[in-house]
């Protein structure tokens, strides 16, 4: 395995984001884009490079782990801007590489996992494309996501009562959208109005690529409800879903980054990507 690290792919609004590559060994390995979790506010492309990256890329994928945007400094979309971006660029630059961008994977943890399924369930949306990096002429499209304990319903999440909020603080919803300090069970509702479009199941459809969802049955920051919810609908759509629920795990546990997961992922990956 080697890597290659710090390669630009954009310079959006003064913002320079850039990338890893983590390639397999294996010739010809398939190639699936990381993106981290944080909440939406902290981390980059190196979160989890020696814990979960280069151990996935060991199992037989290239694995390319990417910068995006964080609020509170970027409002949304222009995370799922970048993450396009960065897919528009893999392929302008593929052959370049060496990489076989044909046909590319997403795999997110946590806030990276929304918004690599949000990727995966937007294409042909003009508003969620923008034009990062340019390669306009290029597809944005995936044909593969993993989605490890990430949210489904934003608009869920996002409308904690009051007394919700007080047990688990968290205002990572509102900083994405731009609408950091929307406090009480009043603030919680409009945040929620706002975040309804959004919400992963009202997008899944027969034609959604698929889907390997993974959580924690002891998760108390996103619910495993949350993903079993994103399996059923994509199950109800008549598109490919798998669900793993992991005994004893909780949010970003480290049971998702035992060999025997990772192993399962890779596995998955070759085996829809070819």
């Amino acid at each position: 395995m080697s890597v290659e690290t710090d390669l630009l792919y954009a310079d959006a609004g003064g913002v320079q984001l850039r990338l890893d590559i983590h390639r397999s060994a294996e010739p010809a390995a398939p190639v699936v884009v990381y993106a981290h979790g944080g909440g939406w506010t902290r981390g980059d492309r190196r979160t989890d490079a020696t814990t979960r990256v280069a151990p996935l890329a060991a199992c037989g994928v290239t694995v390319v782990a990417v910068d995006y945007r964080l609020a509170l400094d970027a409002v949304f979309p222009r995370q799922l801007h970048d993450l396009k971006g960065a897919v528009r660029w893999l392929r302008a630059n593929g052959e370049r590489l060496g990489l076989r961008t044909e046909r590319l994977g997403v795999w997110g943890a946590s806030a990276g996992a929304y918004l690599g399924s949000l990727l995966a369930l937007s294409e042909g949306d003009s508003a969620l494309e923008g034009d990062v990096g340019g390669n306009l002429d290029r597809s944005s499209a995936v044909q593969a996501v993993v989605h490890w304990f990430g949210q489904a319903d934003l608009a869920a999440t996002a409308g904690r009562s009051a007394v919700e909020a007080r047990l688990l603080p968290f205002h990572f919803e509102a900083d994405l959208l731009g609408a950091g300090g929307a406090g009480g069970a009043g603030g919680a509702q409009s945040l929620a109005e706002r975040a309804r479009g959004l919400s992963l199941l009202t997008r899944v459809s027969a034609q959604a690529p698929p889907f390997l969802i993974a959580h924690g049955d002891r998760d108390r920051i996103v619910p495993p409800a949350e993903g079993l919810a994103l399996h059923d609908a994509l199950s109800r759509a008549g598109g490919s879903s798998r669900f793993e629920l992991l005994g004893g795990a909780g949010h970003e546990d480290p049971l998702f980054d035992a060999p025997a997961n990772l192993a399962l992922t890779a596995a998955w990956l070759r085996a829809v990507l070819g």
